[in-house]
């Protein structure tokens, strides 16, 4: 860092490294990192070298990084190290109106890339006889259970799979059938009975405090190991006493609350926010949103492959139509320039690719919301840009919630409660609301009727009788 000898430095130029190193050491950057921090800003100093530094504006920082966004080796760590020197040098040297009006938090979130395990990526398949396929990566507890029994996992996976079961599902149960093997010390599952279960669920129960639900969970997860996979019901398991569970009510902004924090939101969180208020959509479902999916002729949007992988129909609010536009001349914009780079590919479900091989690079097939940077598949060695990580909008919420001091739990899913809700207090029918949530059973829409009679059940607190 202390060495510039590489470049013929002016005092003035001398001084401006001199004091950005003295930066970096009250952040207490490590000196083999200062020397990279320098790097990554010299770099942007010479894109940027015929305007003055003190002139730039949001704009050139967030083009900056969709080009940097653009190599296809770029790790997500030294993404990050890019914003993060680049943040140091106009928050804390050179102190200007890039540091306030420049959405670092948003940018240093989406450095992070989907892992090989993630939901939209853990069922690519490459090759149909490829035996590396089934191998789980990235989680420690499915890994034990593949490094332990390695042809009991791959039985689970073919057998769950093949009963069409959902990815979060499969992820989920492997890991419960992981922590029983586990607390019996990894015995084989032949040998073990009614009663080895039984004394996993006391366990839970008991020493670990879970909740109801996370019983239920853990016998589902069990019951399917003996039955689906092995093939055997063992001897009581009918008999197991499943834990009631508790009717909780769901979390509700109201509208003022709602508005209050879409205002604190920078531009693309917003939108995508204002999307699960406006249609009810899950989390996931506004990540994996792709251009097709957007009909303006029509006004809704086609929610595809969602919970119990059902496709369902959601009103395009009026409202967020120019916002969706711009989004989408910006989604052509960076696909443009993957294809001129030579990349341009996006992940196609459900072996697509393979019965479709160009249409990965069409523009229908884009993410509405696409990474800020290129991955490389470390199986297929192939590079794509796929959607935002989920993290970025549940950050991004969080910080909204507790900027605007909203004191109720505020996740994501609290704006799908409260489309729901707000719905139902307009006057909408129940009918309708569970076609546009997309549940199969009416009384899982019924719980939103809580709030449609004030004050719990709509009686009124006898101390309000005592005011004058």
């Amino acid at each position: 860092m202390t060495d510039h000898s590489v470049i013929d430095y002016t005092d003035k130029v001398a001084l401006f490294w001199h004091n950005y190193q003295k930066t970096l050491e009250k952040r207490k950057i490590s000196e083999r990192v200062q020397l990279w921090y320098a790097r990554y800003v010299e770099t942007y100093l010479k894109y940027y070298d015929s305007i003055r530094l003190r002139s730039h504006t949001p704009d050139h920082l967030a083009s900056y990084f969709k080009r940097i966004g653009q190599q296809p080796g770029l790790e997500g760590w030294r993404f990050l190290q890019i914003i993060d020197a680049l943040q140091l040098l106009f928050c804390h040297h050179v102190k200007s109106r890039c540091c306030d009006d420049f959405d670092w938090a948003y940018w240093k979130t989406t450095a992070r890339s989907l892992d090989l395990d993630h939901p939209t990526l853990a069922r690519e398949v490459a090759a149909a006889d490829d035996p590396n396929l089934l191998v789980p990566t990235g989680n420690s507890l499915l890994t034990s259970f593949y490094q332990h029994f390695p042809d009991l996992y791959r039985r689970y996976v073919i057998t769950i799979r093949l009963r069409g079961m959902a990815i979060r599902t499969e992820q989920t149960y492997g890991e419960w059938i992981a922590r029983f093997l586990a607390f019996h010390h990894w015995t084989s599952v032949e040998s073990l009975d009614a009663d080895a279960v039984s004394r996993y669920l006391e366990y839970l129960a008991v020493q670990r405090n879970v909740s109801a639900s996370t019983q239920n969970l853990a016998l589902n997860a069990l019951v399917f190991l003996f039955r689906e996979i092995e093939g055997k019901n063992i001897d009581g398991m009918e008999g197991f006493v499943r834990a009631r569970p508790k009717r909780k009510l769901p979390t509700v902004l109201s509208v003022v609350e709602v508005k209050s924090l879409l205002d604190e939101m920078s531009d693309k969180p917003r939108l995508m926010t204002s999307l699960l208020y406006g249609t009810g959509m899950r989390l996931m479902e506004c990540m994996r949103l792709r251009v097709m999916d957007l009909d303006f002729a029509y006004q809704q949007i086609t929610i595809r492959d969602g919970k119990g992988g059902k496709d369902r129909v959601v009103p395009l609010p009026n409202s967020l139509i120019s916002q969706i536009k711009n989004q989408l001349d910006e989604v052509k914009e960076i696909h443009d320039q993957d294809l001129t780079g030579g990349f341009g590919l996006v992940y196609l479900p459900h072996a697509l690719a393979r019965k479709y091989p160009n249409a990965g690079r069409e523009l229908r097939w884009q993410y509405l919301f696409p990474a800020t940077r290129l991955s490389t598949d470390r199986r297929s060695g192939l590079t794509r840009r796929h959607h935002l990580h989920e993290s970025v909008l549940q950050k991004a919420v969080k910080r909204a919630a507790t900027q605007v001091k909203i004191n109720k739990r505020v996740t994501c899913h609290t704006f799908r409660h409260s489309f729901a809700t707000h719905l139902l207090e307009n006057g909408y029918d129940i009918r309708t609301v569970q076609e546009l949530l997309g549940h199969s059973n009416v009384a899982t829409t019924e719980i939103y009727t809580h709030v449609l009679q004030r004050g719990g059940k709509g009686v009124r607190s006898p101390v309000d009788l005592l005011a004058p």
